[in-house]
């Protein structure tokens, strides 16, 4: 398993998003959170199909932090059900790794 990941998570709104992103870079759970406005989501809810204007967030941390940026997530978050992926950095500059490796818990 790699050290390192990307956390993808939607949000309803752009202050939510802030918020969320403020929250996980303050308590050191990632390095960093790239925050995309206008992203069209279309997806199933609830036995409709539903489309929406979210935000999108991208977080860079460790592998084993995720169970806290999760939980931390979702105490913020507006939704019922979340969008919290992390995906494997499977290789990367050792100069950026080793950033996120300093700035995380």
């Amino acid at each position: 398993m790699s050290d390192y990941g990307v956390v993808f998570i939607t949000a309803a709104s752009r202050e939510e998003a802030e918020t969320i992103a403020a929250a996980l870079v303050e308590k050191k759970l990632a390095a960093c959170v790239n925050i995309i406005s206008a992203v069209q989501s279309v997806y199933w809810w609830e036995g409709k199909i539903c489309r929406e204007q979210e935000v999108f967030l991208l977080a860079k941390t460790k592998t084993r932090l995720f169970p806290q940026l999760a939980s931390e997530v979702k105490a913020l978050h507006s939704y019922k059900v979340p969008e919290i992926i992390m995906l494997p950095i499977s290789d990367g500059s050792a100069d950026y790794l080793q950033w996120i490796q300093d700035v995380t818990g």
